[in-house]
């Protein structure tokens, strides 16, 4: 009797690894000085990662601290071997996974132009008002709202207004910080 030897299967084609993909978010607290974001995010591109969210800011001036927020997407295997090779990386102080850590906030920010007159003018007032999003800009023929929240908020937000003449969305990324005393 004669064995086939088949391939593996691969991971875009598998439906048992493609339905323990997780979303996560991670906070790197990095020395704040010229090539580090560079460095994190040839880190993610020279692996084939992706980066679905991406923000970083200064936060403490004294200590030339910044704090870079990563939102990406893998396997518990691939999102835990991004954090060892974070870990890995000299300007990096601290890496943490905040959807590990239940107490973790997310907040991103948008601004969303919505066309609209008439009925539909109405429709994203009433919407807008229900979502808590602000007028930040308004002429006879559109708006522009800036929503603050939770991705899942905005991606809500966004889908309403599309039918109603959404033109155009900008948003900041996520955000993110654990409750709590405890720091990064």
């Amino acid at each position: 009797m004669m064995k086939t030897l088949t391939a593996p299967p691969s991971p875009y084609s598998s439906a048992t690894i493609r339905s323990s993909i997780e979303r996560h978010t991670l906070s790197v607290l990095v020395d704040n000085e010229p090539g580090v974001l560079a460095r994190v995010v040839g880190l993610f591109s020279g692996r084939g990662y992706n980066i679905e969210s991406l923000t970083v800011a200064e936060v403490a001036h004294e200590a030339q601290l910044s704090r870079i927020t990563i939102v990406t997407s893998g396997t518990p295997e691939i999102i835990e071997q991004i954090r060892h090779q974070l870990e890995r990386l000299v300007p990096i102080h601290a890496v943490k996974d905040l959807t590990l850590t239940v107490r973790a906030i997310e907040r991103e920010l948008a601004m969303i132009k919505v066309r609209g007159k008439g009925e539909n003018r109405v429709e994203a007032m009433n919407l807008a008002e229900a979502f808590r999003a602000k007028v930040i800009d308004a002429t006879v023929e559109s708006f522009i709202f800036e929503l603050t929240g939770a991705p899942q908020k905005i991606d809500d937000f966004v889908s309403l207004m599309r039918p109603i003449g959404l033109v155009e969305v900008s948003r900041t990324g996520v955000a993110a910080i654990s409750r709590g005393q405890e720091p990064i």
